[in-house]
């Protein structure tokens, strides 16, 4: 990728810098090994678990970095930010730790528990828009209006360098790694991954992943600028950013190697991989590398590293999300099958499923559709199977016994 770039990028000298003023305040969170990747890539495979930092993500390493060089005169005046849920705790937690006032603006409809532990980090909380790109808006008058310190959620220099101390992490605890991969959003991640991983390591490889629906970074680095998407909506909140930044475009053009999109689907098999294999709680901007990884949208030579930026996920959305993995991955089947209403002919069909050894979830009669015949009933079914291997056999023996079988409940 070749873009013009700033004069000034953040440098390996920026990261340890950072990393000597987060000493004592974040934790060196484990990598572990991923058996499902390691052996779909033919080759090790690990995991630099983000999810267990304080906070719940990395963002407090860089909101820490740029807080802690803030000076009195602008500690007096407080922090303001906008993120929908982990740059909030992440400025909460540590404007707290520094005795700092902080004010976050979210998005509405932001996840419940991201707001609740904002509060509980210390924040005031207020709401604007319905993406981050319109609560940014609201956080820069709200700067303007008081003189609180805007904390940009990734285009800034000190959280650059505080999000890229991540990578002098796991250069040091996989240090035969040949490939990175994580999420982007805004940029501030990958960016500071590719300063301290290029710097110290340049043949290994940086990918980025954005998911398909909130990926502004591909349409920007084929304009060579930084480029505004029309409309993005994704189950990935953390990293639905409508635009990159200008440094961090800056960087991913000159450092990061490739930039792939997944689908939602692809992040929600993910997400059920990781917490079915990995026993890990990861949220839904946290598992696109994984996602690339197991989509195979991108090749990466192992040794490899993905980095699960996050793990503060809303348990309704973890709900919504495990069906949609499920039946994504063909374990879970919905599907109308019309039949006599008459005594016995559901039990006849449900020993019908049992005997290809699927579970039924749930049942709904439907008797009111005009298109049914007189004494016939629409039954829309919920169905556990083993895979899509299963549920091909059983819509094929459900459709030998003679079964209107379609799909869509």
């Amino acid at each position: 990728m070749t873009v013009a770039v700033p004069s000034e990028l953040v440098t390996l000298a920026d990261v340890e810098a950072a990393r000597q003023l987060l000493a004592g305040v974040t934790r060196l969170t484990p990598v572990e090994p991923c058996r499902p990747l390691t052996a779909k890539l033919g080759g090790p495979m690990w995991l630099k678990c983000e999810n267990l930092q304080r906070a719940g993500s990395f963002k407090v390493r860089g909101a820490y970095v740029r807080l802690a060089r803030l000076g009195a005169a602008e500690r007096e005046r407080g922090v303001v930010a906008a993120s929908a849920g982990n740059h909030a705790q992440g400025v909460a937690l540590a404007a707290t730790l520094l005795g700092i006032a902080s004010t976050v603006f979210m998005p509405v409809g932001a996840p419940l528990p991201k707001i609740a532990a904002t509060k509980g980090y210390g924040a005031a909380v207020e709401f604007a828009g319905s993406t981050v790109d319109e609560a940014l808006v609201a956080a820069h008058e709200f700067a303007e209006r008081t003189g609180a310190v805007l904390i940009h959620p990734f285009d800034h220099p000190d959280v650059i360098a505080g999000q890229g101390t991540i990578g002098l992490e796991l250069l040091e605890q996989v240090p035969e790694v040949k490939t990175v991969i994580a999420g982007v959003g805004g940029g501030g991640l990958i960016s500071g991954l590719a300063v301290a991983i290029k710097a110290l390591r340049p043949d290994v490889r940086v990918i980025g992943v954005q998911a398909a629906d909130a990926a502004a970074f591909p349409p920007s680095l084929r304009e060579g600028r930084p480029v505004r998407l029309g409309a993005f909506g994704t189950i990935a909140d953390g990293i639905a950013v409508g635009r990159p930044g200008d440094l961090t475009f800056a960087h991913v053009g000159k450092l990061v190697d490739d930039i792939v999109t997944v689908s939602e689907e692809d992040i929600s098999r993910a997400l059920l991989m990781l917490l079915e294999r990995g026993k890990m709680v990861v949220e839904p901007a946290g598992s696109v590398g994984v996602a690339a990884l197991l989509a195979g949208v991108v090749q990466v030579e192992t040794p490899a590293v993905a980095v699960l930026s996050g793990g503060n996920i809303d348990p309704m959305l973890m709900v919504r999300v495990i069906e949609h993995g499920l039946a994504a991955a063909g374990r879970y089947l919905t599907f109308t099958v019309r039949c006599g209403d008459r005594p016995g002919h559901l039990a006849k069909l449900l020993t019908s499923i049992a005997e290809q050894g699927a579970n039924v979830v749930d049942v709904a009669h439907r008797r009111q559709d005009p298109r049914l015949q007189l004494g016939e009933v629409e039954l829309g079914l919920s169905v556990e199977t083993r895979g899509s291997e299963h549920s091909d056999r059983l819509i094929s023996a459900l459709r030998s016994a003679g079964y209107t079988v379609t799909f869509g409940i």
